[in-house]
């Protein structure tokens, strides 16, 4: 499942991160690549520990636990901290690859599952020119440029590029999710039903059949959540 998440980040908010972002020494991005991913990566990233990216990374994390759609959709177990890339002048692609299986998070030593990956926009697209992130997936191919504040969610399996940034930079922030249910089909079908059941409540109320199916919703989720 694709899914573009509006809004993630409120305008202020993402002034805010622009505004930290502004002030960071930014590193070679291989930093946090695999190595199938370190041959095709020529960007530029944030330390996982610096201050800026600290900083940056708790304005997302609140903006994400605000999030209802994000919750439905991810079903979150576990988010790998945000982390920061910036891609502009010679660093300026990403070519196809797959994202790491697992990923540890650096302190912890807590191994993430990445199920999901998702890339939240910092700048504007008429900031830049390039920069789609490319997905290739049983969806098709789609090429994604969003405005700032606004994220995009997509099976950490897919094969994907950030395509070369031939004007200006474009600043993102990106991370994983392990989620609760591991399945993509069956985290589709929690996502599609919740959805039917909020526009079922939206137009009716809470008419019987609305309850009904919010039981069915809870006790899939139930069944098929990791312990």
């Amino acid at each position: 499942m694709l899914l573009h998440i509006p809004e993630v980040l409120s305008e202020k908010e993402v002034q805010r991160v622009r505004a930290i972002l502004s002030q960071a020494q930014w590193a070679d991005g291989r930093i946090t690549a695999g190595s199938q991913s370190a041959q095709a990566k020529n960007n530029q990233q944030l330390p996982d520990n610096a201050p800026p990216a600290v900083q940056a990374r708790a304005i997302v994390m609140e903006a994400l636990n605000r999030s209802a759609l994000f919750f439905t959709a991810a079903l979150p177990k576990t988010i790998y901290p945000p982390l920061f890339n910036r891609y502009g002048g010679n660093a300026n692609a990403f070519g196809n690859h797959v994202d790491n299986a697992v990923r540890t998070i650096a302190g912890s030593g807590e191994r993430v599952r990445t199920d999901l990956s998702a890339t939240l926009f910092v700048s504007a697209p008429e900031e830049y020119e390039g920069g789609e992130l490319v997905i290739e997936d049983t969806f098709g191919t789609q090429a994604v440029k969003l405005a700032a504040g606004d994220m995009i969610l997509y099976p950490s399996s897919s094969v994907h590029r950030v395509e070369p940034v031939t004007r200006g930079a474009r600043l993102a922030s990106f991370f994983w999710i392990q989620s609760l249910v591991r399945e993509p089909e069956r985290r589709r079908l929690l996502f599609e039903m919740d959805m039917a059941i909020l526009a079922l409540r939206t137009d009716l109320g809470e008419i019987a059949p609305a309850v009904s199916l919010t039981a069915c919703y809870h006790n899939l989720l139930r069944m098929w959540a990791a312990p």
